[in-house]
């Protein structure tokens, strides 16, 4: 399904189709090179937005699917130091568990300005970023085995779980399974921290079958309690140091069965049986089943067919879990390559993806005014701000969760603020109209409104676009615009924002 908007941007109301090119020998001269349709669907649902630098990566790596190669297998031959800059910008993320809840006791600093934090410093990230696959990835993992940064235990240590799987991103899935499963974050907000051989808690040994693996309904409640009985001994000291330790003394002994699995367990440590559990889960035709329907949900549509997922599942377990070999799989499909304009933006990617599109410039917060801090609430006003998320079962990868009235809006409202550039704007740097609009030569609005739309969404303005934009501004396909045209004196954001508004930027 294509995604089509009515919408009110300015003085007008139209609706975006179309499909055809403005083109031709009107259109303005020495415009930028444009990525192919297949090259920029490519880069557009694997990254956040399209701009020049993204373009001009793309070209000197010999195309999109070179990119995309060493986007995967090779991201750090892409310098990304201004994303890296990015977390010092917040001190917090850097501080230690113990140190993090003292700081929230003592009325310095709780955790949830901390986990606030948390989110900015993964929207600016993204927005700056020169390695978006490895950034999308590692957003697509932290949604699944899903930790949210609304609690007040586990946000002691959630900037380090999320940098434990950004290390697993491209790696292998039975690796960061065994890592985010016993990690501390996971085990306080799924309350296995201070599970015991005396009272098991069942809560993650049931998500770990049912989100994490094998998925809903592929197990049974003797499962569960096999699967709790095994994590227990992972514990969170969660009243002084908030450190993570194993103790012997609380870890369940005796035989334990889960699906195929099964051990003695005579042990008193069962760390190397924690172990062998969640390789044997991560290696199961179910869980490669389940991983391979979400990849393909998030990546080519809400519908994947059963002949791709099971084609990507084949994959995942030929590979050992590696999952560099299922995205490449994924990409090479036809069903892949057939579905641009299918998924939409949910609310964080529609924020990264208009600050990229406009090329605002984000400096460093220099006061509690910031507009770097209004970017969470931007994206909260879209629906959710990032791994806010409340349930277990993580941000939803699906369009129908984004694709309502009251989102539509909310994006509109969004894109007509910052075409403006009115809000948020402090130590937020805007483009001019002149970066448009010729200073000497008049240009046709139609041609106008194709150099925009070429420098936006980096691709032709199609008929519906001009359409659109011609009743939102009020101005003629074949009007003469310059400098002293209303259109650049006052009235350009009607135009940015009929562009941003338009299904172009909203799907990907």
């Amino acid at each position: 399904m294509k995604y089509e908007f009515d919408f009110v941007s300015g003085s007008g109301r139209g609706t975006v189709f179309g499909v055809s090119g403005v083109g031709g020998p009107s259109v303005a001269k020495n415009k930028q090179e444009l990525l192919t349709p297949s090259q920029r669907h490519l880069v557009t649902r694997f990254g956040y937005g399209v701009d020049k630098r993204l373009a001009q990566d793309v070209r000197r790596a010999g195309g999109a699917s070179a990119w995309f190669e060493q986007q995967l297998t090779r991201p750090g031959s892409f310098p990304d130091g201004d994303a890296d800059a990015v977390r010092r910008w917040w001190p917090d993320l850097e501080r230690k568990p113990s140190d993090l809840w003292q700081r929230q006791v003592k009325e310095i600093r709780g955790g949830w300005q901390v986990m606030e934090d948390y989110g900015r410093w993964l929207l600016v990230r993204r927005i700056r970023t020169r390695r978006p696959v490895l950034e999308k990835m590692t957003e697509f993992w932290e949604g699944m085995l899903h930790v949210p940064v609304s609690g007040d235990a586990h946000f002691t240590w959630r900037v380090d779980y999320g940098d434990t799987i950004r290390k697993h991103a491209l790696g292998r899935f039975d690796e960061m399974l065994v890592e985010t499963t016993t990690h501390p974050a996971m085990l306080i907000f799924l309350s296995a921290a201070t599970s015991t051989k005396r009272a098991p808690n069942e809560n993650l040994g049931r998500e770990l079958l049912e989100l994490h693996t094998l998925g809903a309904g592929n197990y049974s409640e003797d499962d569960v309690k096999a699967s709790a009985r095994i994590l227990t001994g992972w514990h969170v000291d969660l009243w002084e140091t908030w450190a993570a330790s194993y103790v012997k003394e609380d870890h369940y002994r005796g035989r334990v069965k889960v699906k195929g699995f099964s051990d003695k367990n005579g042990k008193g440590d069962g760390r190397k049986l924690t172990k062998d559990y969640l390789k044997y889960l991560a290696h199961h035709p179910l869980t490669a089943r389940h991983i391979a329907e979400r990849l393909a949900t998030k990546f080519v549509r809400d519908d994947p067919p059963q002949s791709l997922v099971n084609r990507l599942a084949k994959v995942y377990l030929k590979n050992d879990t590696e999952i560099v070999p299922v995205l490449r799989a994924l990409v090479a499909s036809k069903e892949f390559r057939s579905s641009a304009g299918d998924k939409l933006r949910d609310p964080s990617e529609d924020v990264v993806a208009t600050y990229r599109a406009l090329g605002v410039r984000v400096d460093k917060p220099s006061g509690d005014d910031s507009g770097i801090y209004a970017m969470l609430w931007q994206a909260q006003g879209l629906g959710l701000s990032p791994h806010a998320w409340p349930r277990p079962d993580g941000t939803p990868v699906r369009n129908d969760i984004w694709a309502s009235p009251s989102r539509a809006l909310g994006s509109m409202s969004m894109h007509w603020s910052m075409a403006g550039g009115w809000w948020p704007k402090v130590d937020l740097h805007y483009r001019k109209p002149s970066a448009w609009v010729p200073a000497k030569k008049p240009i046709r609005f139609a041609d106008l409104v194709d150099e925009v739309s070429r420098d936006l969404l980096h691709k032709p303005a199609t008929k519906g676009l001009v359409t659109t934009a011609s009743l939102a501004t009020g101005c003629k396909p074949k009007e003469k615009i310059d400098r002293e045209h209303g259109l650049y004196q006052w009235g350009f954001p009607r135009l940015l924002a009929a562009v941003l508004d338009s299904p172009d930027h909203l799907a990907c």
